[in-house]
């Protein structure tokens, strides 16, 4: 029995990205969940007890594989930009195989007017950012990047960037690859602050 319940709750969570990814945020309803799940909003509503619950259920599962990647680049002890850029690449295949899972990323402005959601959402940004703000300071202290650079604005200018070309790979129905454009970019940014000496700017 709790095999089933664990077992249809992700499958309303997957059910519930979908419609997101086809309709936007605005055509998300219980009715429609209900509907492709050939279930009815009673049985909904036994897993999830109102529409908020699963939009954090959704954040949530958004960023399951978030500590994953994180773990992933810190064991392959790679040199702090190139766990920058094993991170990014592992993000952004991930969301290659799984394209629908990207239009979370732009309903975040549209619900963190939640009270409930606010949080999470400044949670998953924090994070990611955070993790990348930590490489930053150790390439920093390796010599990799000039002492100079503000190791929190790099860190939103990488996840920003990475945000913007996956909005722009939605807009275009995914006509490039989104994995190279976005390597292709974040080498640009990194080698135009790498030295290549091993030592920092000045």
């Amino acid at each position: 029995m709790m095999e089933y319940k664990l077992h249809r709750k992700e499958s309303l969570i997957i059910t519930a990205i979908d419609i997101i990814d086809e309709l936007g945020i605005q055509g998300l309803s219980t009715r429609e969940i209900a509907r492709r799940e050939g279930v009815s909003e009673a049985t909904l509503f036994r897993h999830y007890s109102n529409k908020k619950e699963l939009l954090r259920a959704i954040l949530d599962y958004f960023c399951k594989f978030d500590y994953d990647i994180f773990q992933s680049a810190e064991l392959m002890k790679l040199k702090p930009c190139d766990s920058i850029r094993f991170f990014v690449k592992l993000s952004v295949e991930y969301y290659e195989n799984y394209p629908a899972i990207t239009s979370i990323m732009q309903v975040f402005e549209a619900v963190r007017y939640e009270s409930d959601l606010e949080g999470k959402i400044k949670e998953i940004l924090n994070n990611r950012t955070g993790f990348i703000k930590q490489l930053i300071e150790k390439a920093k202290e390796e010599g990799e990047l000039s002492k100079d650079i503000n190791s929190e604005d790099l860190a939103d200018l990488i996840s920003g960037l990475c945000r913007e070309i996956c909005l722009k790979w939605r807009i275009n129905d995914r006509n490039f690859s989104l994995k190279e454009r976005t390597m292709e970019t974040l080498d640009m940014v990194l080698n135009s602050l790498y030295s290549g000496t091993g030592e920092a700017e000045v």
